[in-house]
């Protein structure tokens, strides 16, 4: 998750008359050719926090070679100069002439967009199955490295060329392959260009783990990869698939043995293209956050999509059917897909002919018929396991009504104190006068002290207070039945009109009563604790809030400086939200002729030392305060929960020691 700033202050004037503006006519219509596109708006076409996409795109084409059955090997090289090079033993990119562009192949390959060998699927297709299908991945690999060499051998022959920035340096040269030359594969070396990128290092430890993922879904390939800098080599074979990859990274022991399989379509079947279905492997876990990962044609789908709905659909109406056949269920409960996906940690691949998948970043699967496709093979096959293991099967059952109960109370805890259909307002919430969704707002003061300084400086029209006693509880791993014991967490639900939901949910928005919902606390290190305790439970119980927009951190300044009056300047009273801004404004002071020491500078220990009239000008004001939107970053839902999981699960202490010990030199910690 990220914070996007976006300071609230009022605008100089416009001009009453706009500026005629340049002329506008045919040649003001420009055409970009090329790979010109992906340099103008990189982020369409990949992640732009670091290089590691436009690289796992060449490593996902090695790896379509050896899902056609053409490649036993995957070599990757982290080099000193910070190129990276991966190697396969496949069958080569083509390099004669293209039938129709009259253009080498391997030029067109990595200098066009949407060409490629992909895109003919079926038995008459280079490729059958396939994670590229845009013809846009290694295209874009070249226009955002400052050079990258491509050497293919093939049929006895080996061509080589270079490109710079996407435009060819070296043209493709072709010569008798030697003793020496291996007699099939493509060997590519990238050296990402780092202007496109917010960091020019790749994360190794992303890397690994894509790695060693293609080896878990590709049993018999080897994949290597190499540190120049240090000679370490590290080597993936697996043997065991995807059973011994869940079992080394799940983090409980299951409930129940593993429940693994695989199935695809044959030629016969008139639902599903010969070939296309699923394996997976599936444990169900009683505590801890459940360990997710799905693949489609080894492509790592890290947010998801219609084949995990699939997977959902199929466990569901499985265990469904065995609850009902043994009359297991008691009197009044209700199963919902959740109860029995919520606990369940899975491995999943799946086979697609012709996927289609949201974004060229590849992390979510949109193909509607993968639903039916994993669905219709899982469902019956763990319908057979369950008649087979009855008494795993009732544990199993009474795992998911435990669930299924637990969702019925939490949704009972909130009617609790509503009376008549309509939510019983918090005592210390002091409410606005105005009804309108787009003007109103909350602010969540830390504190009485403070909430009495807020509810004094506020504008009563539009601004509602709702202070809150000491630290809101950790709601990571908080079931929902059990959330509303807290009164500081129920208050915020009931004071705010949303209940609790999950990020598949659809809750009902309508009662929602402000515009925005504010965080306030501290400028200190405490105040920052409430801040990401305020920020776990919206995440964690109401994330469609934070979809909407609806949710903000507002910034409190931690100095005041009182400066004496300057030249024509008045005395005035300037504050600064952290050390940074007070060095720039005593460097202002002086640059303005202020003597040195002259001004006094106090810091607040936190809101209740400041007064309403200061609470307004510096926090309140819509002019003058600054808040922070509070959004998903570009890497999106999953990696966020990823990230707050490290920050918040109880069973992560090895992952925040490794955090703290990576990154705790660039943090200074106010104490």
């Amino acid at each position: 998750m990220f914070v996007e700033s976006a300071l609230m202050s009022s605008k100089p004037n416009a001009p009453s008359k706009s500026q005629p503006s340049a002329a506008y006519g045919e040649a003001s219509i420009r055409v970009l050719k090329g790979l010109e596109p992906v340099k103008q708006r990189p982020g369409m076409y990949t992640r732009t926090d670091n290089p590691l996409h436009i690289i796992q795109e060449v490593i996902d084409n090695a790896a379509d070679e050896a899902l056609a059955g053409f490649g036993q090997r995957i070599a990757v090289t982290l080099h000193t100069d910070g190129s990276v090079s991966v190697e396969d033993d496949g069958r080569g990119i083509p390099f004669g002439l293209h039938p129709e562009e009259g253009v080498s192949v391997v030029e067109i390959v990595f200098t066009r967009l949407h060409a490629g060998g992909k895109f003919d699927k079926g038995s008459g297709g280079a490729y059958s199955f396939s994670g590229g299908l845009h013809g846009v991945g290694v295209s874009v690999t070249n226009a955002l490295s400052t050079r990258l060499q491509v050497t293919v051998c093939r049929e006895k022959q080996v061509a080589q060329l270079a490109f710079s920035g996407g435009d060819v340096i070296e043209p493709v040269s072709v010569r008798p392959a030697t003793a020496s030359d291996r007699k099939n594969g493509t060997s590519v070396r990238a050296w990402p260009d780092p202007k496109y990128f917010e960091s020019a290092e790749l994360p190794k430890a992303e890397l690994v783990h894509m790695l060693r993922s293609k080896a878990v879904l590709m049993p018999g390939v080897t994949i290597t990869l190499t540190h120049e800098k240090s000679g370490e080599v590290q080597t993936w074979l697996y043997k065991g698939g995807l059973r011994d990859y869940l079992t080394q990274t799940l983090a409980h022991e299951p409930l129940i043995p593993l429940f693994e399989g695989a199935q695809f379509a044959s030629g016969s079947d008139d639902t599903f293209a010969e070939g296309e279905g699923a394996s997976w492997c599936v444990a169900f876990t009683e505590e801890g956050s459940p360990m997710r990962e799905s693949y489609v044609n080894l492509i790592p789908t890290v947010a998801g999509g219609t084949h995990e709905s699939g997977l959902k659909d199929g466990l569901f109406n499985a265990v469904k059917g065995f609850i009902e056949m043994h009359a297991l269920s008691p009197k009044g409960v209700k199963l919902m897909p959740d109860d029995v996906f919520s606990r369940a940690s899975f491995v999943l691949s799946a086979k697609v002919l012709d996927p289609q998948f949201q974004g060229q970043t590849k992390e979510r699967l949109n193909s509607r018929d993968a639903v039916r496709l994993v669905g219709t093979f899982v469902k019956p096959a763990l319908e057979l396991w369950l008649s087979q293991h009855v008494e795993y099967g009732k544990k199993l059952a009474e795992l998911v009504i435990k669930q299924a109960q637990a969702r019925q109370r939490a949704g009972q805890k909130v009617e609790k104190k509503k009376g008549s259909g309509v939510a019983v307002l918090p005592g210390k919430l002091t409410d606005c006068e105005s009804r309108d969704l787009s003007l109103n707002e909350v602010f969540l003061v830390e504190g009485d002290s403070a909430g009495g300084s807020a509810k004094m400086g506020r504008n009563k029209e539009t601004q509602a207070i709702l202070p809150l006693r000491g630290k809101v509880l950790n709601a990571w791993e908080v079931e929902r039945d059990l959330l509303f014991k807290n009164n500081e967490i129920h208050d915020i639900s009931v004071a705010i009109g949303v209940d609790p939901h999950g990020p598949n949910d659809s809750p009902d928005l309508s009662g929602l009563r402000y515009g925005k919902v504010c965080i306030l606390s501290d400028a200190d290190v405490d105040g920052s604790h409430i801040q990401v305790l305020l920020l776990t439970l919206f995440f964690r119980h109401f994330p469609k809030l934070i979809e909407a927009g609806h949710i903000y951190i507002a910034r409190p300044p931690l100095f005041r400086v009182d400066a004496p009056a300057r030249g024509k300047k008045p005395a005035a009273k300037l504050y600064a939200l952290d050390e940074g801004e007070l060095s720039a404004i005593l460097d202002k002071l002086r640059k303005e002729g202020c003597r040195e020491g002259a001004w006094s500078i106090s810091r607040f220990k936190g809101l209740g030392e400041m007064n309403a009239e200061q609470l307004w000008d510096t926090t309140l004001n819509p002019d003058t305060r600054r808040l922070l939107p509070v959004a998903y970053g570009e890497p999106g839902f999953g990696e966020t929960e990823g990230s707050f999981n490290k920050l918040m699960g109880k069973g992560e202490a090895a992952s925040r020691r490794e955090l703290m010990e990576l990154h705790g030199d660039e943090v200074e910690v106010d104490i």
